[in-house]
């Protein structure tokens, strides 16, 4: 399974959150604001805090009107802005293909590296029982099994993120203060399961929300 590091240039952050990892041999419990860490009126992204409330991710953009920024693509940072990974819709698909990528090398042309492209199974864009499937690497997928499946609403915030056997990898659902107040959807609990990569999950979230806001894409998908 292929895994993504962070950077060289380790940050406090990131550090933070390897040590929830390292300290607890079980899930990683992420929260996840669906709100840009920047207070200009209109902007959109993601926030995402570990446990102790530290900022591990985010991402910041200016507009959804064409659902990426000035071509460039959504990027996926760590909590004090370093690129993690630039995620980029594939023009003219009908699937709502995107790729996503990581920058390597130094200078003026940093090598853009492939390393997934995630896409809504069917043309027609139905409801059925998964709702994005995950190839990775710089293969193309024609005829290939998905290295992820997801299925579930993740406008109900109701998902899970399964490996090609039907293990689970992570999952999406409603945040609870207690057991008698949920929390609105714009805040909701991402839960990554020991052996995967959280920001490789979370790059995952983020193409989610993109395909699920599709005026085409169905509301409510159940997970059977």
């Amino acid at each position: 399974m292929s895994k993504i590091h962070p950077a060289e240039n380790k940050c406090r952050p990131c550090l933070a959150l390897k040590a929830v990892q390292e300290d607890h041999q079980g899930p990683t419990v992420l929260t996840v604001w669906k709100r840009s860490s920047m207070s200009f009126q209109g902007t959109d992204g993601f926030t995402v805090f570990d446990p102790h409330g530290r900022l591990v991710f985010r991402v910041d953009n200016y507009s959804r009107k064409n659902g990426y920024v000035a071509g460039n693509g959504l990027v996926l940072m760590d909590g004090v802005g370093n690129a993690l990974l630039t995620l980029k819709p594939k023009a003219f698909s009908l699937q709502s293909q995107w790729n996503a990528f990581k920058e390597e090398g130094c200078g003026k042309n940093p090598k853009m590296t492939k390393v997934f492209s995630m896409r809504n199974p069917s043309v027609l864009h139905h409801c059925g029982k998964d709702v994005a499937e995950i190839f990775m690497g710089t293969q193309g997928h024609r005829h290939q099994t998905p290295d992820f499946r997801i299925q579930g609403s993740f406008k109900a915030r109701n998902c899970k993120i399964l490996t090609p056997d039907g293990n689970l990898a992570a999952k999406i659902h409603r945040k609870r203060v207690n057991t008698t107040i949920l929390l609105s959807d714009d805040v909701f609990s991402l839960v990554v399961e020991p052996g995967f990569e959280p920001q490789l999950i979370m790059a995952f979230v983020i193409i989610l929300d993109r395909i699920s806001s599709a005026p085409y894409t169905p509301v409510l998908c159940s997970l059977g």
